[in-house]
């Protein structure tokens, strides 16, 4: 799929990037109707293992899809596409997971000077590092790990920044709890926490009342790489993961359907999986 802008004089692309987030929302719009006509495979959420289910506690309506291992700046296109979609009404809710190749991220405000090994270092691990929008300092995301991006009309339920990062914890709190592991929250650092080290952290972006960024639980990935940062200006030391505090093989694939169901019951929405609607909006960019 062209990218318009990318040819245009950078004097001109913020002229432009209106434009471009309207044509991009009525274009994930048509590959949302598109996927949606085939619902033959849909079923209801707890009866099927199979990776298109329901979850309705009598709320609103939301999309949930697992994408796999996903780059990163795909990712935040695709977020893109789907706030600019959001916020004209044309889709629901949506709550996408997935993981990512080895990457650091980077707050609005700042990061950069949280990355702790020469550069050179990263380009020979193969991690790249990417700026964001979102609140927070740098972070690791790589494969193992599960990330939630929720792109939420916080506006309909009358949500704040606050109550929104509040609920986002909640929902792994209850996540954790399924698998007997107690988190908890600690003052004056957004995230989940098991004891005294962070299992999952929280960095997010709300534009006109809709959100992008989430959350990024560690489950299985490598814990080495925060070594290389102070992850939310912490030690790297305090990250811990499911797999290192159960001391067995865990796979982030395997807590899809719980997150899914504590996300529906935090947020009261009607989650419906439809993994291949989301694969196919993905493909529309990727494409």
């Amino acid at each position: 799929m062209p990218i318009p802008f990318m040819l245009t004089p950078r004097c001109l692309r913020r002229c432009m990037r209106p434009l471009w987030d309207c044509w991009m929302g009525q274009y994930i719009f048509r590959e949302y109707r598109v996927a949606q006509m085939d619902t033959t495979v849909t079923r209801v959420y707890g009866v099927s293992n199979i990776r298109d289910e329901t979850h309705a506690p009598s709320g609103r309506e939301c999309l949930a899809g697992y994408l796999g291992v996903v780059p990163y700046d795909l990712a935040l296109r695709l977020q893109q596409a789907l706030l600019s979609a959001r916020a004209e009404g044309l889709i629901p809710d949506v709550l996408l997971l997935l993981q990512h190749p080895p990457s650091f991220t980077l707050g609005r405000f700042r990061g950069k000077e949280d990355i702790i090994v020469p550069r050179e270092m990263l380009t020979r691990e193969g991690i790249a590092v990417f700026h964001t929008n979102r609140g927070g300092s740098v972070t690791y995301h790589g494969p193992g790990q599960l990330i939630g991006y929720p792109v939420l009309n916080l506006k309909e339920k009358g949500l704040g920044v606050r109550q929104y990062i509040w609920s986002l914890e909640e929902v792994i709190i209850r996540l954790l709890h399924t698998i007997g592991i107690q988190g908890h929250r600690v003052a004056d650092h957004r995230g989940v926490w098991v004891g005294d080290k962070k299992i999952c952290s929280v960095g997010v972006n709300v534009s006109g009342g809709i959100s992008t960024h989430g959350f990024a639980l560690n489950v299985s990935n490598e814990l080495r790489y925060f070594q290389y940062i102070r992850p939310c200006g912490l030690a790297s030391e305090v990250m811990t993961s499911v797999s290192e505090l159960s001391g067995r093989s865990a796979e982030a694939e395997t807590v899809l359907s719980d997150t899914i169901r504590c996300f529906s019951e935090v947020f009261y929405l009607g989650c419906k999986r439809r993994d291949d609607v989301c694969l196919a909006m993905l493909g529309a960019l990727s494409g």
